[in-house]
């Protein structure tokens, strides 16, 4: 399994914020938005991407997506996603 996030920002951008939450895992840069804009969640009529989830298979394909994010509780909505989708629970270092 692998997880990543990606955002529209630049780069030392990502990082910065990466380091200021402590993430764990990579936060990739897309400031151009070509896959923002292949994977719908942005166009010429929006001026930031909307937040959504994608879970995608290991065969590549997209297994479900969350349009719905809220921040304040999107962790454990990934979660219950994760589970429903069988793939096994991670555990804290």
């Amino acid at each position: 399994m692998a997880y990543f996030s990606v955002s529209v920002e630049t780069p030392d951008t990502n990082k910065a914020f990466a380091q200021s939450l402590g993430l764990d895992y990579p936060l990739l840069s897309d400031p151009d938005k070509r896959v923002a804009t292949a994977y719908g969640v942005v166009d010429a009529d929006q001026p930031f991407p909307s937040r959504w989830t994608f879970y995608i298979g290991v065969d590549g394909r997209i297994l479900a997506i969350d349009k719905l994010v809220s921040p304040a509780t999107h962790g454990k909505s990934v979660a219950a996603k994760l589970a429903e989708l069988g793939v096994a629970r991670r555990h804290s270092k």
